[in-house]
């Protein structure tokens, strides 16, 4: 059974940072395209990043300039380094992983924003 497990979330002041991970375990013998997606209360899960295998990356409007995500294939792991944090980051990020014929998901970790 494949399982995500993020962590790094917590309360950040405006501008601070924050690095998030997500680790896979379980039978895996090769992970795919893996992301990093986020919801705020009251709207929609949108996508933050996702990155390749091969560690080619694509990023949403809102994360351009301030958010990296990379990953370690020997670790099983994406970090998503979240920079020059805004009030309006605030949410729950979450995130998946394409192994398989499946896409998988983890359970989220609470991003919040606040002075």
């Amino acid at each position: 059974q494949v399982q995500l497990v993020e962590s790094g979330g917590g309360l950040v002041q405006p501008g601070g940072s924050l690095r998030l991970s997500c680790a896979a375990s379980g039978s895996i013998f090769r992970i795919n395209d893996m992301g990093w997606y986020r919801q705020a209360p009251g709207r929609e899960r949108e996508l933050v990043a996702t990155i390749t295998p091969g560690g080619s990356t694509k990023y949403a409007d809102c994360a351009k300039g301030r958010f990296t995500i990379s990953r370690d294939n020997a670790k099983k792991t994406v970090y998503l380094q979240l920079n020059s944090l805004k009030t309006e980051d605030t949410a729950v990020y979450s995130c998946n992983a394409y192994i398989g014929y499946e896409t998988y998901w983890g359970q989220g970790t609470q991003v919040t924003v606040s002075s």
